[in-house]
């Protein structure tokens, strides 16, 4: 997936962040990517207690009539609403913090120690690097080295 530039999530965040508001959501992350020969347009939300599909629908109506309204993306995109779900990447700085406690999956770009995947308890984000304790030691990766962060959810 190719990224594009934060010019175009920042003004979607502009217009999405009242309508979660007010629907009681919080947006998780916003992005603009192209998929094949296709522009997508990700809207990620969540909520206390979990999204549901209507929580979706309700974000999507309102966001893609003011979309059309505004018309602040100049080519063609496809608009999608879903879920954080309990896997949730984390990217802003803000989802460190409020994620800190929880078990997450680490993978690196390039290894460390000879391993690229690590998973441990998220002690936090600090000056750019991502604090994992993983049984009785604590790491210490630099978020730039990082292909991503998830939560870890142990799900059998």
């Amino acid at each position: 997936m190719k990224k594009s530039g934060n010019k175009t999530t920042a003004i979607v965040m502009e217009l999405a962040k009242p309508i979660a508001e007010e629907l009681g959501l919080t947006i998780w992350d916003i992005r603009f990517e192209k998929e094949g020969a296709m522009w997508v347009l990700l809207v990620v939300i969540d909520k206390e207690g979990g999204v549901s599909i209507n929580d979706c629908e309700a974000m999507s109506r309102p966001l893609d009539k003011k979309l059309d309204e505004v018309d602040p993306i100049e080519q063609s995109y496809c608009l999608e609403v879903s879920s954080a779900g309990i896997e949730r990447e984390l990217t802003q700085d803000w989802h460190f913090e409020a994620c800190q406690g929880e078990q997450v999956l680490l993978r690196l770009i390039r290894p460390y120690q000879g391993e690229r995947e690590f998973q441990g308890e998220l002690l936090g984000l600090k000056d750019g690097a991502v604090q994992l304790r993983i049984g009785e030691e604590e790491f210490s990766f630099s978020k730039s080295d990082t292909a991503f962060v998830r939560l870890y959810a142990d799900l059998f």
